[in-house]
């Protein structure tokens, strides 16, 4: 099956809210009263309270077979250490001319959500100015659903746009593949802001391991609304199999290199 038609099968994914329930995604509490509430040192205040991240936001999902998880974690181990040596030029260079650029800062950490709702540290190349996130505010936010984009977000600098355009930026996640924080193929890992206003039937895509490339991935990334990103991912998850891998994989260069949604 070509990327084309995996990307059509999954865009046609039909999903009902009301399935939450099966799907053993539990209730978030709901109303207009301001919560402030700690999970793992954060606190949430708005008019919803989150579920406590950390805890099973969802039933365990995708291809559960033992012998699927073994091989998929030895690609994931072989897969990452390979493309480390591969691409240990671009990285190398990409971190010194950061620490001069950044003043010392060339490696953004941000907590992740990842599978089953748990935290993780996740590594990219930074892209944005060091105040980035206090200053988000100042920017449009251009994209439906909990996401934020921004085509010409102000705040990602020269150098960035050029690693976001080109993947770059993205390369330290092989070290959380490495570590079994990722997979090499999975749904992108969300942050915590934006997990906090997921619908129930939207959860579903935390139920297996977060990778570095997916559907949407190869798919146009950017360019494909939260919905239809969120019924790629789950379609993925139904259809988990290490042929789909496979074909995610083969599909990721020529989606890199086409640069096509990367902003």
């Amino acid at each position: 099956m070509t990327t084309e038609l995996l990307t059509a099968e999954a865009t046609h994914v039909t999903l009902s809210a009301n399935s939450a329930q099966a799907d053993g995604l539990g209730v978030w509490t709901r109303g207009t009263v301001a919560a402030d509430r700690r999970v793992r040192g954060l606190v949430f205040r708005g008019p919803v309270a989150p579920a406590p991240v950390g805890m099973n936001l969802v039933s365990p999902g995708g291809n559960r077979a033992s012998s699927y998880q073994m091989v998929k974690r030895g690609l994931d181990i072989v897969g990452a250490l390979a493309a480390i040596v591969l691409f240990s030029p671009i990285m190398l260079v990409t971190f010194a001319v950061l620490m001069v650029t950044t003043r010392g800062k060339p490696i953004f950490r941000q907590q992740r959500v990842g599978y089953l709702g748990k935290l993780f540290p996740m590594f990219k190349f930074r892209t944005m100015v060091v105040n980035a996130d206090a200053i988000q505010a100042q920017v449009k936010n251009e994209k439906d659903g909990p996401i934020f984009k921004n085509r010409r977000d102000p705040r990602i600098t020269a150098l960035g746009r050029f690693l976001r355009s080109t993947s770059i930026d993205e390369l330290p996640q092989l070290f959380n593949v490495l570590a079994g924080h990722m997979s090499l193929v999975g749904p992108r890992p969300p942050v915590l802001k934006e997990v906090i206003r997921y619908q129930p039937w939207q959860r579903r895509r935390l139920s297996v391991k977060p990778g570095l490339t997916c559907l949407w991935q190869v798919s146009g990334r950017c360019e494909i609304g939260f919905e239809d990103w969120v019924r790629m991912d789950l379609w993925y998850i139904d259809h988990q199999n290490l042929i789909t891998d496979l074909k995610l994989l083969i599909a990721t260069p020529s989606s890199v290199l086409s640069r096509r949604g990367a902003y």
